[in-house]
């Protein structure tokens, strides 16, 4: 069968290239057409546009790329029609990812599947609307999800988190704390990871404040996690004349090896949580004092932070906004750092929740489904 999938972000070329293996798995046939990434791309089949050319965050960053977010959506439906697939999986980015839902099914008449459902249950829960009328199948990777979805009489799969799949077999899991730091040309001083998202707007927003907050632990070295897809001049750009090194295509190795971590909130405080690190979580939000005074009106979840919305309590401390300063996040960190009991309470909350989770096996889940639907179809 033909598979068109569209995936707009790391986190989701990630997620969508386990699932395309699982998918050829169930159906040795498989053939792929796709907007995603490098990681995509190594599964085989076409790739119509990476990634990097659709990240534009926030209403600004797309209205000052209003062209750009225009041709990439015409080329995107003039693949479909050219491709003419079995299905059309969709992970997670719904601004792009709901148009072309709508497109596929008013015009084409193709199965829909989404993939990492949008996060609708947090803000734009309006967006129902849409899946109800525009998606055939909805793959959910937590608990909560699910809940949301079934209030809203929307039946859904419930298939794990792929998250799970991912640390679980992520590689150099053995690598000792001298080997990662020979490999990487680092002091033997104690780690403090930094994950500060994988746009430049984000991190931009970030990094300062992160690094800031560390330099006042100087029995300790700051390490940015590179993203993937953001030039290593980029990073320089912004470092300047601090003193911290960047890895790269190394996050989990980095993780692995912290003593505490300083996270942008996504996917990454969930994947911090199940190597078991602690953590604080950031977010940037422009013009925060105002936007924390609306927050109530377009967010709908007491939580930013995946760790603390599958737990549904505070696990981990949560700086968005104006809380958000260099000296809440070094206080934190003291926290993380220094007190026993507040360190491992927070790891002993992050075993119940990953139980909470399920094992592994998510993206082989989905597939399995996914082929066993369209076969019927």
């Amino acid at each position: 069968m033909k598979y068109f999938i569209i995936a707009g972000e790391a986190s989701g070329d990630l997620h969508a290239s386990n699932l395309m293996r699982e998918l050829r798995k169930e159906d040795p046939q498989a053939d792929f057409c796709f907007l995603g990434g490098d990681l995509m791309k190594a599964q085989g089949g076409e790739m119509i546009k990476h990634y990097r050319k659709m990240a534009f965050m926030g209403f600004w960053g797309v209205l000052k790329n209003a062209r750009k977010v225009l041709n990439n959506i015409n080329e995107c439906k003039k693949a479909i029609v050219s491709y003419q697939p079995d299905v059309v999986i969709l992970v997670d980015y719904p601004g792009f990812n709901l148009p072309m839902a709508r497109f596929t099914k008013e015009k084409l008449n193709i199965p829909v599947y989404y993939y990492i459902s949008p996060k609708i249950w947090a803000w734009k829960e309006h967006r129902i609307k849409a899946i109800k009328l525009y998606v055939d199948k909805l793959f959910t990777i937590f608990p909560f999800e699910t809940a949301f979805y079934n209030k809203h009489n929307f039946p859904v799969e419930y298939i794990g988190n792929p998250s799970v799949d991912s640390i679980s077999e992520r590689s150099n899991q053995e690598q000792t704390f001298k080997e990662f730091c020979e490999l990487n040309k680092l002091p033997a001083k104690p780690i403090i990871a930094l994950l500060a998202g994988s746009r430049k707007q984000e991190i931009s927003a970030c990094i300062p404040r992160m690094i800031d907050a560390t330099l006042r632990f100087p029995e300790y070295q700051a390490i940015v996690a590179g993203a993937p897809g953001i030039k290593p001049g980029y990073y320089k750009f912004l470092l300047k004349d601090k003193h911290v090194k960047v890895v790269y295509n190394q996050t989990y190795e980095l993780l692995q090896q912290a003593k505490a971590a300083v996270v942008n909130s996504g996917t990454a405080t969930l994947e911090t949580a199940l190597i078991g690190i602690p953590q604080v979580v950031v977010y940037n939000v422009y013009f925060g004092h105002l936007m924390m005074k609306l927050k109530d009106y377009f967010v709908k979840v007491k939580y930013i932070s995946l760790v603390n919305l599958v737990a549904e309590k505070e696990v981990v401390k949560e700086l968005m906004a104006h809380f958000f300063t260099v000296e809440n996040v070094s206080n934190e960190l003291n926290n993380i750092l220094h007190d026993k009991s507040y360190r491992e309470n927070m790891l002993n909350e992050y075993a119940i929740m990953k139980q909470s989770l399920g094992g592994p096996g998510a993206a082989s889940k989905a597939a399995k489904k996914m082929v066993e639907f369209l076969k019927a179809k």
